[in-house]
């Protein structure tokens, strides 16, 4: 049957795609309705699409499938093991510990790589990424991110750093600006008199 000035075919249903309603995938062309998971049948979308070959999956469906297999893969808490079940019985889960030696010693790096995170210099618990604010080259809390001496707290245009540590503009300025007279200096002004 000719194709009367439509566009592809839908890779799922093999119909005429529109360009109105066309999605591509693959270099492959599917109507809205038709760009679902093979598995769980759920629509998708550029940012839960995995493709394999020429089927479409939901990421967690294509991790299923496709993705690694063993114990601690899509079964909550665990570890890769290659071996079969069983053969390792006799270790105990304190072996299974790295020692400190064995650990990475750049934990900025390995945070980053393993999903951790940093931590903040005002109260020294996690700063994840969604509650993350850089300042004086250090990441903060949103809530911790505040004038050391006044506690207001600062945005990325009044914040200002000295020695690692924030301020709003005008305790800076009070405390680490010019002194002399006119420049708001009390001690200078009492002098003069």
């Amino acid at each position: 049957m000719p194709n009367w000035g439509g566009g592809a075919k839908c890779a799922a249903c093999e119909k005429t795609v529109y360009h109105a309603e066309e999605i591509q995938c693959n270099g492959r062309s599917f109507h809205k309705i038709c760009f679902i998971c093979m598995s769980c049948r759920k629509g998708l979308d550029s940012t839960t699409v995995a493709a394999h070959e020429s089927e479409i999956y939901c990421k967690s469906c294509y991790g299923k499938k496709y993705g690694p297999k063993g114990y601690g893969y899509g079964q909550g808490a665990g570890a890769l093991s290659s071996d079969p079940p069983g053969q390792n019985a006799h270790l105990q889960a304190h072996d299974s510990k790295p020692s400190p030696s064995a650990t990475n010693s750049n934990p900025n790096k390995s945070s980053q790589k393993f999903g951790g995170s940093d931590r903040c210099p005002r109260c020294s618990k996690a700063v994840y990424a969604a509650e993350k604010v850089m300042g004086a080259g250090k990441p903060w809390h949103k809530t911790c991110f505040r004038c050391a001496l006044c506690g207001k707290s600062l945005e990325s245009t009044t914040v200002t750093d000295k020695d690692g540590e924030l301020y709003c503009k005008v305790c800076y300025a009070k405390n680490f600006g010019p002194k002399g007279f006119g420049l708001g200096n009390a001690a200078m002004l009492e002098e003069r008199e």
